[in-house]
């Protein structure tokens, strides 16, 4: 099993950043899309930013309401998947989520693509 865990988390006042790490235990397909989602009460769990890890790999794909601010990334060791998050919002206010899908898939962002997830890092946003 893939196991993930977040980090990093926690309160800041808007314009802030905070970095979030999500830990990768393995990589059994040698090709996966690791992928930061957010959740907030009462909302649906939607996409932030996803990187593919394989051959050919290194892409990203951010949701709209996050690109020129955030970046995913992937650590030197490759067992670490990074989300700096910069002029940070209330509505990101949100619990995020790694999360990890085998090989190819056809939506990055739909939670449903993925098959492991983290047990989530809170992010407060104040304004």
């Amino acid at each position: 099993q893939v196991q993930l865990v977040e980090s990093g988390g926690g309160s800041v006042q808007a314009g802030g950043s905070l970095r979030l790490s999500c830990a990768v235990s393995r990589y059994p397909e040698g090709r996966m899309y690791i992928g930061w989602f957010r959740q907030a009460p009462g909302k649906e769990r939607e996409g932030v930013a996803t990187i593919y890890i394989g051959i050919g790999g290194g892409s990203t794909i951010y949701a709209d309401s996050v690109k020129g601010r955030f970046t995913i990334s992937q650590g030197n060791a490759g067992n670490t998947v990074y989300l700096q998050m910069n002029s940070l919002k209330p509505e990101d206010t949100a619990m995020y989520y790694c999360a990890a899908a085998g090989g190819w898939i056809r939506t990055p962002g739909l939670p449903n693509e993925y098959t492991y997830w983290g047990q989530g890092t809170q992010v407060t946003v104040s304004s």
